[in-house]
């Protein structure tokens, strides 16, 4: 979370978000971070009533993206290593238990206890409490991030990522925030941030992964008018 004097910036996983963080901290002098991945609630008192940016991934590629993150980290997190039958399972198999977080009660039940009491500060920075809305729910777990982060989605403004470059400046004007010629450079200039090495995310999935997709995230996928775009020859 960065809080400036015009605006709070919510972080959501794997969405853009490391490469919003470092222009805000090197480009608004008022930016401050506060937390890491600390969603609407812990807004500080006196930011509440003040804007909200956030971002948002197409969801078939954030689950390539989470997925390669961590199948290439020598001690993936707690949630990983459950999906993935500590490793044994690839994408697929990986990802259909992901998915079943909110309908498997002894699967949801065995991450919430490799998790911290409290909000740990790092990583996805997830506590046994916060992860309990998915008990008896049909959401995927991007779906539940979106939510658990953004809330009613009042005062916010989400930007797509693969579109930041040309929205962040246009968010910026929109709260009259100064816009200077570094600010310009900074984002012509400087390289994605945080990124995971994989192939097209077409190529992680068959009709019935797709599927899956489409119906545990297709709240996020109609707001934002997702596709799973044709893969390119």
């Amino acid at each position: 979370m960065i809080v400036t004097d015009r605006f709070v910036f919510l972080h959501l996983h794997k969405s853009g978000g490391s490469f919003v963080n470092r222009f805000l901290l090197e480009s608004i002098p008022s930016a401050r971070q506060v937390g890491y991945h600390l969603p609407r609630s812990h807004i500080p008192q006196e930011a509440r009533q003040l804007p909200i940016l956030g971002t948002v991934r197409n969801p078939w590629d954030y689950y390539v993206s989470w997925y390669s993150f961590q199948q290439a980290m020598a001690a993936p997190n707690a949630l990983f290593a459950i999906a993935s039958e500590e490793r044994r399972l690839g994408f697929a198999g990986t990802l259909r238990n992901l998915m079943r977080l909110g309908e498997d009660a002894q699967l949801l039940d065995a991450w919430a206890a490799r998790l911290p009491l409290d909000l740990p500060n790092r990583g996805i920075n997830l506590s046994r409490e916060s992860v309990m809305p998915l008990r008896n729910s049909d959401m995927g777990f991007y779906s539940f991030l979106y939510r658990r982060m953004y809330g009613d989605l009042s005062r916010t403004t989400l930007l797509e990522m693969e579109r930041l470059r040309d929205g962040l400046l246009p968010f910026l004007e929109s709260v009259g925030a100064p816009i200077t010629p570094a600010m310009r450079a900074w984002l012509r200039d400087t390289p994605p941030v945080n990124t995971s090495v994989h192939d097209r995310y077409q190529a992680y999935y068959d009709d019935s992964l797709r599927q899956l997709v489409a119906d545990k995230d297709a709240d996020i996928i109609q707001r934002h008018g997702f596709v799973f775009e044709a893969a390119k020859a």
